[in-house]
């Protein structure tokens, strides 16, 4: 079957530009939803040389920036994403929008990387441990969730594939641990949850 992807816009209202003069950094890579490629353009053209580089981004993608960024500027809403390239990439990230534009704080990062932590000493003392799956594209990785499946001895592992991913259903399974091979952001936001990538890295 055919899947037909139609692009979005979102219509703005007034928008601040004059809250960008906030930003000291001086190389920025831009980023942006879909949604929200009118909004890029126009910061482009008023940030114009501090721009290295520009990149639009999914939910579940993982960007990669410029050498020569100090920040991130994403065009877009919600923190829940924002938060997590500010972990993972350790640059100064912001998000900008009709709203204005907001600072990602430290103290953000900083239970996300608690949250990964509890999640990890769960894994370490559980005995049976659920992968899940998503069927969605771009976030099939059945493939890997089979090689973590092949290559854990010391675990019983169960792969669990799945559309929708609801957390709340986790207790009716007796699985100890989770590991998430889908959106690759889904765990940060989730306490019970652990990243597969990170906990590969972990384990070498």
């Amino acid at each position: 079957m055919k899947v037909l992807f139609v692009s979005a816009k979102k219509i703005f209202g007034k928008v601040d530009f004059a809250a960008l003069e906030k930003i000291k950094e001086d190389k920025i890579s831009l980023c942006y939803s879909i949604q929200f490629e009118e909004l890029a353009k126009e910061v482009k053209k008023r940030l114009n040389e501090k721009i290295v580089d520009e990149i639009q981004v999914l939910g579940c993608s993982s960007p990669i920036f410029s050498e020569k960024s100090k920040a991130i500027l994403i065009i877009g809403e919600g923190e829940f994403h924002s938060v997590a390239l500010a972990y993972e990439s350790g640059l100064k990230v912001y998000v900008f929008n009709e709203n204005g534009l907001k600072e990602i704080k430290e103290v953000q990062i900083e239970e996300m990387k608690k949250r990964e932590k509890g999640a990890y000493l769960k894994y370490l003392n559980s005995k049976k441990i659920g992968v899940l799956v998503s069927t969605k594209p771009g976030q099939q990785r059945l493939a890997r969730a089979l090689d973590f499946k092949k290559s854990t001895k010391d675990k019983k592992i169960y792969i669990f594939v799945t559309n929708e991913i609801n957390v709340n259903e986790f207790e009716n399974f007796g699985i100890e641990s989770w590991i998430n091979s889908a959106c690759p952001r889904m765990d940060l936001e989730n306490k019970v949850l652990l990243n597969i990538n990170s906990l590969s890295s972990k384990r070498k």
